[in-house]
């Protein structure tokens, strides 16, 4: 994107893209070393009996090593310690923005998903929510939400951003907006081959 839409030297976007990329693998490397930081934690104040006296846990489906909610707790804590504090940069707002919409059509097909896991034998967690029941009818609406969530979720994704640019642009990261004006409002505007086929204004 830096070489498309930036208007700067060579060796300039050269320094951009590695600064990029330096800062999107220095924080995937933070956010795992939270993250298992913040597991190892929840793992050690169980088993030590700081969070649950010791033998309730496995009273209640818990074993000492592990909560059901340990990857969330510590998912929170990662995310906000590396991305959700401080100055948000593009280069995070990218990152979080993906797993957003991975977690988007994750929950779609959750939502439909029997609620034990028969094909793996109820082995791997509690299943979906089930909305749809059982049956013929129920295998049927999981299909069409595996086949049609993701179109449904670029379709609005896609609907919805040129909207905000076409009538609430200044919302828009900056980035994301100049990228936008290059593409549908610049290229409107051209004078000869070079400038509507290579670079436009």
């Amino acid at each position: 994107m830096i070489f498309l839409f930036r208007s700067a030297p060579l060796k300039e976007k050269l320094r951009l893209v590695f600064k990029a990329t330096r800062q999107h693998a220095r924080n995937l490397a933070l956010f795992a070393l939270v993250y298992k930081s913040a597991l190892l934690a929840l793992s050690h104040g169980r088993a030590s009996g700081v969070f649950i006296p010791r033998g309730k846990g496995t009273a209640m489906g818990m074993s000492a090593k592990e909560g059901q909610y340990d990857t969330f707790v510590a998912g929170l804590v990662g995310g906000y310690t590396v991305f959700g504090r401080g100055i948000q940069s593009s280069v995070n707002q990218q990152i979080v923005i993906y797993v957003f919409a991975r977690v988007v059509l994750a929950l779609a097909k959750l939502a439909v998903s029997p609620p034990s896991n028969e094909l793996l034998g109820g082995s791997y967690g509690p299943g979906g929510l089930g909305i749809g029941g059982r049956g013929e009818r129920a295998d049927a609406i999981r299909e069409l939400v595996r086949r049609n969530s993701w179109p449904v979720f670029a379709s609005l994704s896609w609907a919805m951003v040129m909207y905000l640019f076409r009538w609430h642009s200044d919302t828009l990261q900056p980035s994301l907006r100049s990228s936008m004006n290059y593409i549908y409002v610049n290229a409107d505007h051209w004078d000869s081959l070079r400038n509507f086929i290579w670079h436009n204004k």
